[in-house]
């Protein structure tokens, strides 16, 4: 009977060492796939913060093209207001911007002639202008 208990302690060792070598191969893979996934959280934390980087590039130059579209749009305004000023001082040219807005509203030869006082030849270059623009 002495016997069979030391085959059988024996063979419960063998077992048990099979077992932990088991295991350990088990967290080798484990520990493997943990370093690459730990270098997948880097390069991607590093993606990241490039994509971060760059927004906030973009950002910037979004906010310095509005302020440029802002001066340039009050740089548009101030010139409008100064061409309806100079068209405002000059009597013939506010004659000839009446007559562009009645052709632009349809107007024809005759109510040129009648409402503007055009010449019937300059009534008929402007509606011809006005047609080709």
């Amino acid at each position: 009977m002495g016997d069979e208990m030391l085959i059988a302690a024996l063979l419960y060792v063998i077992a048990c060492l099979g077992l932990v070598l088991y295991q350990q191969k088990q967290i080798s893979k484990l520990r493997t796939k943990v370093d690459a996934l730990t270098l997948l959280v880097k390069e991607s934390d590093r993606q990241r913060e490039v994509v971060k980087r760059e927004l906030q590039e973009l950002r910037t130059g979004t906010i310095g093209v509005g302020r440029r579209m802002l001066e340039l749009e009050k740089r548009v305004v101030k010139q409008d207001a100064r061409i309806d000023e100079t068209s405002q001082q000059d009597p013939q040219a506010r004659l000839y911007s009446r007559a562009m807005k009645m052709v632009e509203l349809g107007a024809g030869v005759d109510e040129l002639v009648k409402e503007c006082e055009l010449p019937k030849a300059e009534a008929e270059l402007l509606l011809r202008l006005h047609r080709k623009a």
